[in-house]
């Protein structure tokens, strides 16, 4: 029974912890102490859930215990004179009967913590550590497991990022005009980044931790709940839904990857297909260009929508890969631009592209370079070079279970 419990209050945690945070945020103005509180009320869960049984609204519930203990201590804080006239009438609003926050102020609380977390003065490493803090409510092992580092690094990172956001002065708010822009590119970026790293590790022995794909999901469904007419956003929980959709496919009963070519498209979830499908009509029906995001997705459904690797149409997946590349340059997207322009114009097109890859700064340590030159190479009859290029891939790879399928692919290719 109270194993029950327990299961269920780190399960209510996930969904409330963002909301509680957000709500403390508003009114005590400091990230620190909203999330101190709401863990008092989680900490008061797990001590009488078990033996009293969870509450009918869990969330309330919650609420009620935080939203108690930050009034003491805003009471203690005008006490000592440190508060404003404007926290008195905050309090007093929190304090009378029947000021349960609606709907629509949980949405507006949520929506301003979503900003603050992934704003853009904070190194990327740290928006990601604090957004799965604060949003995805994963503790500091969780969020260290996940990425492979040390707790010590993580809470660090997560310290340093509140710091940084109180020095920054940054308000709690959602931004407007042309900031709102920029703001929303950067929590869009956090997102797909804790997607990424768990559809595809960078580090360690397992090529997916499916557990970051949910988070990122659930961020991403969040988002599009409080922001429905930004056509990104919308695109983005396409592409998110419709690579999900691959993983039970991505790998094999060892756990070593299947490279999209060779996967078993029955074992597709195409539920989540459909999810994927249906936000990008929805960004479509928005109007205006495409974003990257939506592009992305876009490119996405062009695989999912092929019911065998021949079907797929690699012509129009070249067109919106150079789409891409015009809205957004990076050698990344030139890299799977070659790989669609081998698909579509022939293994010699494609490598001629990626050739022009090589003195790429910033790919010069990238594995996926080597192998998309070698996969080439191969396909056009050069063995011992595709061999050598798959060798220096698995040279280059972070993840183990990368490195065991490149050198196997090396050795194939010296037959």
């Amino acid at each position: 029974m109270a194993q029950d419990a327990h299961g269920t209050i780190d399960a209510v945690w996930r969904i409330e912890s963002p909301k509680l945070i957000a709500s403390l945020a508003r009114t005590v103005r400091d990230l620190d102490l909203a999330e101190e509180f709401a863990q008092d009320a989680f900490v008061a869960a797990l001590s009488q859930w078990p033996d009293e049984g969870v509450p009918r609204n869990p969330g309330a519930w919650l609420m009620t215990i935080a939203k108690r203990r930050a009034i003491d201590h805003i009471r203690r804080e005008i006490v000592l004179g440190r508060k404003t006239e404007e926290l008195e009438r905050d309090v007093a609003a929190w304090a009378s009967p029947g000021a349960d926050a609606t709907v629509d102020e949980i949405d507006d609380d949520l929506l301003r913590l979503i900003f603050v977390t992934c704003h853009p003065v904070l190194p990327k490493e740290s928006r990601v550590a604090l957004a799965l803090r604060l949003l995805g409510g994963m503790a500091t092992p969780e969020i260290a497991r996940a990425f492979l580092v040390s707790e010590p690094t993580v809470a660090q990172r997560i310290v340093r990022a509140k710091r940084a956001l109180t020095a920054a002065r940054v308000p709690f708010e959602v931004p407007t005009g042309p900031d709102r822009a920029e703001r929303l590119a950067s929590v869009l970026e956090v997102i797909y980044l804790i997607f990424n790293e768990g559809y595809s590790a960078s580090a360690g022995d397992d090529v997916l931790r499916p557990e970051l794909c949910e988070d990122a999901l659930r961020l991403g469904r969040v988002l599009v709940g409080l922001m429905p007419h930004e056509p990104e956003a919308l695109g983005l929980v396409a592409l998110m839904e419709i690579q999900a959709s691959r993983a039970r496919a991505r790998v094999d009963a060892a756990g070593d990857a299947v490279l999209l070519p060779d996967q078993d498209r029955s074992r597709w979830d195409y539920l989540a297909i459909r999810r994927g499908l249906d936000a990008l009509k929805r960004a479509e029906r928005l109007g205006g260009a495409f974003g990257p995001y939506a592009i992305q997705a876009a490119i996405a459904a062009c695989h999912a929508r092929a019911r065998t690797v021949e079907q797929t149409d690699w012509g129009t997946i070249a067109a919106l890969y150079d789409a891409l590349a015009q809205l957004q340059p990076s050698p990344v997207v030139e890299l799977n631009r070659a790989v669609a322009v081998g698909m579509a114009f022939g293994p010699a097109a494609g490598l001629e592209h990626a050739d022009r890859l090589a003195q790429e700064p910033s790919l010069a340590h990238y594995h996926l370079l080597p192998s998309v030159r070698a996969d080439l190479l191969q396909k056009l009859g050069r063995g011992s070079e595709a061999a050598a290029e798959f060798e220096r891939a698995a040279s280059l790879a972070g993840n183990a279970r990368d490195r065991k399928a490149l050198l196997a692919r090396a050795a194939t290719c010296r037959f």
